[in-house]
């Protein structure tokens, strides 16, 4: 299959180079705020000490990444400069802060930021999370649509990936109600499935999804295999379409590796996760010692023991049935610099 240049590239940079994705995310922005906060007593987690412990993550994570996702409030002005030019960058647009109605969330764009901005400052590509119920009213449900239908315009435009977060979320009336990146406590997984269906049109220009266990993690054994999970995963995986990874939601390592060991099963071509990799140490804080200590005697190998994972089940990202194994980009005869667009095609 042909894809365009900009894509393939920024593919080829988030993936390791057997085109596995290894992905860590340092972009969090409540689940790494509020415990700041609440530690340090404070109204709002001191800038200095958000930042601190992401340059601390990108420091000490790189190695085992094949790629990295920067928010642009802390993360990337603070790691710019640490984290390696041979590993990937993902850089985040959705705003941390949705419009919670009484027919379901709204998400946004953070406040002058852009997919040209991501683009203009080296991204390899960008990353939106969209809160999305398909039984949620449905003006909401269109608005949600029509925010992500404008962001793939955009990448495609920009000639950038787009990697699509997809999120369950409980409506005003139910109960478990959090704001927070987690996993919805009694999701059903018709919702995950119908909500993965939706975005799969080729409408939304959607590059690489990152997805949710359609079930939850605590009911994902992590010994073995279920075969009524795996079915679920595996419908998952075939409504996506192409290329996905899985998010962590917050799961505890031993969940997450168990939901990443049904997803390769089923098609998945890596990962991007955060809080399953540096939760724990970060319990520590505001000991800066120990949180390092931490990061380098659990969440070091952890990565390793689940890169190892990735590097013998996932299934490379070119290698998706999308893409048959084989992608290209456009050209013939030397005419690739006239049909080529560029910005504003």
């Amino acid at each position: 299959m042909e894809l365009s240049a900009g894509k393939i590239w920024g593919m080829r940079r988030m993936a390791d180079a057997r085109g596995r994705f290894k992905m860590t995310a340092v972009d969090q922005r409540p689940p790494i705020k509020d415990p700041i906060k609440a530690k340090r007593g404070t109204a709002e987690a001191p800038y200095e000490d958000v930042s601190g412990f992401k340059r601390m993550l990108i420091d000490e994570l790189q190695a085992e990444s094949s790629a990295m996702l920067l928010d642009p409030h802390y993360a990337l002005p603070g790691g710019m400069t640490l984290l390696s030019p041979a590993k990937g960058l993902i850089v985040t647009l959705e705003d941390s802060i949705f419009q919670s109605t009484p027919g379901g969330r709204l998400s946004s764009e953070i406040d002058d930021w852009s997919v040209e901005k991501i683009k203009r400052c080296g991204g390899d590509a960008v990353k939106v999370l969209a809160w999305y119920r398909p039984d949620a009213d449905a003006s909401v449900n269109q608005k949600q649509q029509d925010f992500t239908a404008r962001i793939g315009e955009a990448c495609a435009r920009y000639d950038i990936p787009f990697l699509f977060e997809l999120l369950v979320y409980p409506l005003p009336n139910e109960a478990n109600q959090t704001t927070q990146y987690i996993e919805m406590a009694d999701k059903k997984s018709e919702l995950v499935l119908e909500s993965v269906r939706v975005f799969a049109d080729r409408k939304f220009g959607i590059d690489v999804f990152k997805l949710e266990s359609p079930v939850p993690a605590r009911n994902v054994p992590q010994q073995g295999e279920d075969k009524a999970v795996q079915r679920l995963f595996d419908e998952m995986g075939k409504l996506a379409g192409r290329p996905w990874v899985m998010l962590s939601a917050g799961a505890g390592m031993a969940e997450f590796k168990a939901i990443l060991a049904h997803a390769y099963r089923a098609g998945a071509s890596g990962y991007l996760a955060g809080r399953a990799i540096w939760a724990k140490p970060f319990q520590q804080f505001p000991d800066w010692d120990e949180i390092q200590a931490g990061l380098r005697r659990d969440s070091i190998p952890y990565m390793k023991d689940i890169n190892a994972l990735t590097d013998a089940k996932a299934t490379p990202w070119f290698a998706h049935p999308r893409f048959g194994g084989a992608v290209t980009v456009p050209h013939s005869d030397g005419d690739f610099r006239h049909h080529y667009a560029g910005f504003g095609g």
